[in-house]
């Protein structure tokens, strides 16, 4: 005789226990209702629910709820050794990974205090790559927001162009989006024979896509009076809640971790920090944040083009160039509290790492996520708008759920 067991039984209590709102029924005055908007909703860019009080078409409060793309990536990188823990960080920033694989790596290189090891080619190489998936990253960033404006042409020319990026990074690595590439001291393999020319292919075709994409969407009479005045972030009020990349220098400061902190190579390329200027609307608008992603496409590809400048001259490939040299056979830092942070394509990217100096695996990894901070502000640049604005200031911020892990 079988038992059948009963997995899951439906109870009308069971998403108020789990995931209980803020605001309460008996909080609201006369003529506010309380809406829900996701986690399935277009615009949401992902699982993201967004508890909306309103006073007719009028935003009083919007309140964020986390948690429904929980990665576990700390509870892995805390049970697996550092090199292991990679393929995970891919998968923070799905469409940025080898940035944040950029960022993990350094972090623990300099705990080892093997960071000035590093061949200057591995450095140019990972240099490029994460230049490379920036710019894709923000194509995806700026394709989907005109997409929740409602300009559907923009979205297709940006997910083609971004398509030669991914086979370029797909030639690279192996892998389409989940690189596994920047290892610890080097990388998986030097770059494919004829990759510095087909990048320079691609470079020649993008220049003038991007002024294209600036005439069609940025400098749009529609898309202009849809963002500019929308979602203004004061410049105080992002940094209390601790934004970074676009979001921050959209509103006005030019702070960039590669300038900051000058990592890598990056203090010996020459590239601009754009920032908003209150060009169409007010300083920190929906459309300052995203015209600085537009800008930042263009100063990735002068960091492109001078990295393969490089890496065809001073550092060209040679015979005996291993990218896997310096990797270690054991990674067992010292016992330390250690912070690494660099600029991925939606900000500052960071991991706080605790190591016993007996283990391989961290006792405990944290990881600081852009995103995070980012979608942290949005209550407070929507109060007092529209509700038809809630979808521009959701899409001005790029959020990813998958960094977001909470």
């Amino acid at each position: 005789m079988t038992t059948q067991t009963i997995q899951y039984e439906y109870s009308p209590g069971h998403f108020r226990a789990s995931e209980p709102n803020v605001y309460r029924p008996e909080m609201l005055n006369e003529g506010e209702m309380i809406l829900n908007m996701g986690p399935q909703h277009p615009s949401t860019h992902g699982v993201l629910r967004l508890e909306v009080v309103t006073d007719g078409e009028i935003i009083v409060d919007v309140v964020p709820h986390l948690g429904y793309l929980h990665r576990c990536f700390e509870k892995h990188a805390q049970k697996l050794p550092f090199n292991q823990t990679i393929p995970f960080v891919d998968r923070l920033d799905y469409l940025a990974a080898m940035n944040a694989e950029h960022a993990f790596v350094m972090g623990v290189e300099r705990m080892l205090g093997i960071q000035h090891d590093i061949p200057k080619r591995t450095e140019y190489i990972r240099v490029l790559v994460a230049e490379l998936n920036r710019i894709a990253a923000h194509f995806v960033g700026i394709g989907t927001y005109a997409l929740d404006i409602g300009a559907y042409t923009p979205f297709l020319w940006l997910m083609r162009d971004r398509e030669h990026i991914q086979r370029l990074l797909e030639w690279v690595s192996g892998a389409r989006m989940l690189y596994n590439y920047i290892w610890v001291g080097g990388l998986f393999y030097d770059l494919p024979v004829g990759f510095e020319e087909r990048c320079r292919e691609f470079v020649r075709y993008l220049k003038p896509k991007l002024v294209e994409l600036q005439e069609l969407v940025i400098e749009n009479e529609i898309f202009v009076k849809r963002t500019a005045n929308v979602g203004v972030l004061p410049l105080p009020v992002a940094i209390n809640y601790g934004c970074t990349g676009p979001m921050l220098r959209g509103s006005g400061l030019r702070y960039d971790l590669r300038r900051v902190d000058a990592y890598s190579v990056y203090p010996e390329l020459d590239f601009d920090i754009p920032i908003g200027e209150g060009k169409m609307g007010t300083v920190g608008d929906c459309w300052d944040r995203n015209n600085v992603r537009v800008q930042e496409c263009h100063e990735s590809i002068r960091i492109v083009e001078q990295c393969l400048d490089k890496l065809t001259t001073d550092y060209r490939r040679t015979r005996d160039y291993d990218p896997q040299a310096v990797v270690p056979k054991k990674i067992r830092p010292k016992a330390m509290d250690f912070y690494a942070r660099a600029e991925s394509a939606k900000g500052e990217l960071g991991f706080f790492f605790r190591t016993d100096g007996r283990s391989d695996v961290p006792v405990r990894c944290k990881a600081r996520s852009c995103s995070f901070h980012n979608l942290s502000v949005i209550g407070e640049i929507t109060k007092g708008a529209m509700l038809a604005d809630l979808v521009a200031v959701i899409g001005s911020i790029d959020v990813v759920m998958g960094e977001v892990d909470r």
